[in-house]
């Protein structure tokens, strides 16, 4: 069996996008392109303030729509450009896309017991998802990536955390090396 992949021993932001109608709806979303609605737009200005002055000096994002323009948001108040990248988008749920996410068949995916029709393993977006994260703290400076709620998970699992826990919409999170990952919150 491969050993899993390692994140980089550096400090980074990391911010789940606002929130979708499809996030109401509890449906997973992975790569369809849902938009942010008004809440999220208002979540992804609320997180802005709340990283103003924390020393991000870079923000890389997911290239869906919900997540990039929640950095936009976000980068317009810093002053800061958003680089993006494919491999920061969410995890490809196939045949579940659209369905019920918390339902049976979701566990079973973050457990590695069971992978949908057509999608990413847990195992898959781990690996991807740490690369993508590796290949942006590799710039000087802190880097916020703003991202999604599966691929987290993938990156709370090579932390060694637990990736069960739910990340709600809008909320940045220090992500801080250590004998153990601690999650900080911006707020």
């Amino acid at each position: 069996m491969d050993a899993p992949p390692r994140l980089l021993d550096r400090e980074f932001w990391f911010l789940r996008h606002g929130q979708t109608d499809w996030n109401l709806d509890n449906l997973a979303q992975g790569r369809t392109d849902i938009a942010l609605n008004a809440a999220g737009v208002a979540q992804a200005r609320a997180a802005a303030a709340s990283l103003r002055g924390r020393g991000i000096s870079r923000i890389h994002a997911s290239t869906l729509t919900r997540a990039r323009v929640t950095a936009e948001i976000v980068g317009h108040a810093l002053d800061l450009p958003v680089a993006t990248d494919p491999d920061l988008q969410e995890v490809a749920f196939g045949a579940r896309e659209g369905q019920v996410m918390l339902a049976p068949w979701f566990g079973a995916w973050v457990a590695g017991q069971a992978t949908p029709e057509g999608a990413e393993s847990f195992a898959e977006v781990t690996a991807r998802a740490v690369a993508a994260v590796n290949r942006s703290l590799t710039a000087p400076g802190l880097c916020l990536i703003v991202a999604h709620g599966g691929m987290f998970r993938g990156l709370r699992a090579a932390m060694g955390l637990d990736p069960g826990m739910r990340i709600a919409n809008g909320v940045a999170l220090l992500c801080r090396p250590g004998a153990t990952w601690e999650l900080l919150p911006a707020g």
